[in-house]
């Protein structure tokens, strides 16, 4: 009976699942259930909100059979996940509406891109900016319409077929080209349909109206430029018509503040051809650049660095030595290591190279050249190695961007070597330096990524189970909180990204700290320990800044180009109102260069109120504006950018004043 009795038991439990949701509750269910159906047990409500399910991380449709015991979460439009499956249902409904809009059109690929989505399509007459209106009205009827989306599984046979019948050639090579056991999923929406991974949404009611088309461009089929040119519409696309227009204003806000364009007005620095991805400092820009960097160096000095400097060119057995060869060698500038025959005009070598050097693209190896120079105990860890190292990366041309891409670089660089013990300390102490600098430049709005193994990667999964560990372990005591990128991390270690957010709501990714061991063990460095043998050090990478092109390009774009006073390239301009006064200007000048204020002198035969509008579209933060009067009886008119007062001031007393508030914050 007992038997019986246990078989009956066993077959109950064979037919159901157990779920466990995102709180750590359980549940029982049917083998075979959706995510609508779970929803709709738990309330009414629930299943009216549902938007799609992640089953064990991944999304799902809620009409998915659920087979086997998992972890359930019921995705709402609140979700983060959310924004992605509203975009992937936007395209396809831009997609159903240029069909119907224009016959003939194919509609070939088209996935998620940061704030949007594109799709590529092949037409004899290319798509313009002109035909947004017509596909965005078509759009919002099927939005309207509340089409149910439906996915279904094809035969593979029968879905090539059936695209070959429609004309659609680009659909049926992709499926052709698909594995063999893969089976081919389909997405119908009323009579329109299209091959596709999904997930999707019930309906097309739930994809909301908060989209707008955005611009189009060229492209070729597969990205392979002997196949056919295609047309590719983007589209941005956000939960409601609210969040929407405050993308649009973001993106009309971030146009204004462009750092190219306000390099130039400014006269900071430019780009050009001859140099591509790299910079021509100028003057002012330079200046900016100095300011930064000597900051940034009085706060390592004051955290325990010492500062080194180390060769452009080294050979590339130092790069094979340690991994990167093989990773980044297409990314690296490469010359042979012997001299070309001059009598054939430098074209020939006299020998075939056996060796190469490269401009380094990162100061990893060159630093463990200087800690191998002599032998370290464990006594004298952790070092901390910092250098503001010029790097050369051949990056892709069409990946250039100002000063956010280039080839040459300049990183706020350090490496710590440190004994495992010692990790947690040190990167508490990173994490709270980096705090402190991001604060000092108006960055306070920071969240941390902890960047996991990839799967290509170098060292075992013991080495990498320790670094990651040590990583958590500092988050805790930082008392930072974060989130998980997995597979992220760089080859040799996991990282933490450090993303800190502008004045108009935008993320950059800055500062990083990486957790090495695999290096010092490939380049043989290593210290004598308590015990009295060779240990290899742990290694951190880490920088504050990222590169100071970069960081400096996102500075004036998040204060529009009206620096903190500290690192503004000019601090203060003396104005005359008449020329009377040009012999007490240039005593003013001189009183504020004395102390240490970055100034300059406007004596120019022009009105003041031309001279004011003009260095206020240059923001300069301050303006001495003097005339007879001033100079007779020793003061200063202050006027400060966006500032309509005008105080008057002796000229001793402000400028003590000004060389206050001008000084840097560390």
């Amino acid at each position: 009976m007992e038997d019986a009795a246990s078989k009956v038991r066993s077959s109950v439990a064979e037919e159901q699942v157990l779920v466990t949701f995102p709180d750590g509750s359980t549940r029982t269910f049917a083998r075979g259930v959706t995510g609508f159906e779970i929803a709709e047990s738990i309330s009414k409500s629930l299943a009216k909100a549902a938007l799609a399910v992640m089953i064990d991380g991944a999304p799902a449709d809620l009409s998915q059979p659920i087979e086997s015991d998992c972890s359930l979460k019921i995705l709402r439009r609140e979700d983060p996940e959310a924004l992605e499956l509203i975009r992937h249902d936007c395209a396809h409904i831009m997609a159903q509406a240029v069909q119907e809009l224009f016959p003939g059109t194919q509609v070939t690929i088209g996935p998620n891109v940061e704030n949007g989505f594109y799709y590529d399509f092949a037409r004899s007459e290319p798509f313009s900016t002109e035909d947004f209106a017509a596909i965005e009205k078509r759009m919002h009827e099927i939005v309207d319409s509340a089409t149910p989306i439906v996915r279904e599984v094809w035969d593979r046979d029968q879905a090539i077929a059936y695209f070959k019948d429609k004309g659609e050639t680009f659909k049926a090579e992709l499926i052709a080209d698909l594995p063999g056991g893969e089976s081919i999923k389909v997405y119908r929406q009323g009579d329109w349909l299209d091959l596709c991974r999904g997930p999707h949404m019930p309906t097309t009611k739930l994809t909301g109206h908060g989209f707008k088309l955005m611009k189009v461009a060229g492209a070729y089929w597969r990205g392979d430029s002997s196949r056919d040119v295609l047309t590719r519409i983007y589209g941005t696309a956000w939960r409601d018509e609210k969040e929407l227009q405050a993308h649009l204003t973001q993106i009309e806000e971030a146009e204004k503040r462009d750092h190219r364009k306000l390099g130039r007005e400014l006269d900071l620095f430019h780009l050009q051809d001859e140099a591509q991805g790299s910079v021509f400092w100028h003057p002012k820009g330079y200046t900016v650049w100095l300011a930064l960097e000597s900051y940034i160096r009085r706060r390592i000095r004051a955290a325990g660095y010492v500062e080194v400097k180390t060769p452009q060119l080294m050979d590339s057995r130092f790069w094979e030595q340690s991994g990167h060869w093989g990773k980044y060698r297409e990314n690296m500038f490469v010359v042979p290591d012997v001299v070309p025959n001059t009598e054939d005009g430098g074209k020939v070598f006299k020998e075939e190279p056996k060796h190469f050097m490269a401009l380094k693209p990162m100061n990893c190896p060159a630093h463990v050249q200087i800690f191998n120079q002599k032998v370290r105990s464990y006594r004298d860890l952790p070092l901390r190695m910092a250098e503001f190292g010029c790097c050369h990366r051949n990056e892709a041309h069409g990946a250039l961007h100002g000063l956010l891409r280039v080839r040459q670089m300049t990183q706020d660089d350090a490496h710590i070597f440190c004994r495992e013990d010692q990790i947690e300390s040190e990167c508490t102490a990173f994490c709270d330096l980096l705090e402190k600098v991001y604060a000092d430049l108006g960055f306070t709005d920071l969240t941390v990524k902890l960047a996991t193994r990839p799967a290509v990667r170098a060292g075992s999964d013991d080495v990498w189970d320790r670094a990651e560990q040590g990583l958590r372990d500092a988050l805790m005591s930082a008392k930072l909180d974060y989130v998980e990128a997995p597979g992220d991390g760089a080859f040799y270690g996991p990282k933490l990204e450090f993303h800190i957010r502008d004045a108009i709501g935008r993320s950059w990714t800055c500062g990083t700290i990486q957790l090495d061991f695999v290096l010092p063990e490939r380049l043989d460095a290593y210290y004598v320990g308590e015990d009295g043998q060779k240990h290899h050090p742990v290694m951190l990478h880490r920088a504050i800044l990222g590169t100071l092109e970069r960081f400096i390009g996102i500075l004036i774009e998040n204060y529009a180009g009206k620096l903190p006073l500290w690192l503004a390239p000019v601090q203060c301009v003396v104005a005359t109102i008449t020329s009377e006064a040009d012999s007490y200007a240039q005593k003013v000048l001189e009183t504020l260069k004395a102390a240490g204020i970055r100034a300059e002198l406007d004596m120019r035969n022009e009105k003041i109120n031309y001279k004011i509008r003009e260095h206020s579209v240059q923001k300069v933060p301050v303006l001495f504006v003097v005339g007879a009067r001033e100079a007779e009886g020793g003061t200063v008119a202050i006027r400060r950018m966006d500032d309509i007062a005008q105080p008057v001031e002796k000229m001793d007393e402000a400028v003590k004043a000004l060389a206050v508030t001008c000084a840097p914050p560390f």
